[in-house]
C-alpha cells in the first residue's frame, strides 16, 4: 500500500469516527458498555473534534512530498494511536466498559494505524542541511 492510499483512509476512518461521536456520542458509549450523561456526550464530542482535527490534517498532507514537516504529522499520528490503544483495554480491565465489542475493534484499528503510520514516517527521506 502507498502512503498515500495509507494516509487517504486513515483520514476517511477518523472523519468517519469524528462524525459519529459528534452526532451520536451517547450511541457510541452505550456500544461500549456505558451509560451516557451529559458530562460524558459533552467529553465524547470534544474528543470528536479532536480526532476529526486529527483526519483533516493528515487528509491535507496526503499528497506532500518528503519533509520534515510531512514526518512530523507522521509521527504525531502514530503517538495519537499508541497513546489510545490502552486507554480502553484498561478501563475496560477495570469495568469501566462493558462490552468487548465496542473495545476491540477500537485497539485493533489503534494498533494497525499506530504501526502505519511509524512505517511510513520512518521512510520520509529529509535532506540534510
Amino acid at each position: 500500500m502507498t502512503r498515500q492510499t495509507f494516509v487517504t483512509l486513515s483520514a476517511a476512518v477518523a472523519i468517519a469516527v469524528a462524525a459519529f461521536a459528534l452526532i451520536l456520542p451517547g450511541a457510541l458509549l452505550v456500544g461500549k458498555g456505558v451509560q451516557p450523561n451529559p458530562t460524558l456526550l459533552v467529553w465524547v464530542r470534544e474528543v470528536g473534534v479532536l480526532i476529526l482535527a486529527a483526519g483533516i490534517t493528515v487528509a491535507l498532507v496526503r499528497k506532500a512530498p518528503d519533509s520534515a514537516a510531512l514526518r512530523g504529522v507522521l509521527m504525531g499520528n502514530a503517538v495519537l494511536h499508541l497513546g489510545m490503544l490502552p486507554i480502553e483495554l484498561v478501563a475496560f480491565s477495570q469495568g469501566l466498559l462493558t462490552k468487548l465489542g465496542g473495545v476491540v475493534p477500537n485497539s485493533v484499528l489503534h494498533l494497525v494505524l499506530a504501526f502505519g503510520f511509524v512505517v511510513y514516517a520512518r521512510r520520509v527521506r529529509v535532506p540534510r542541511s
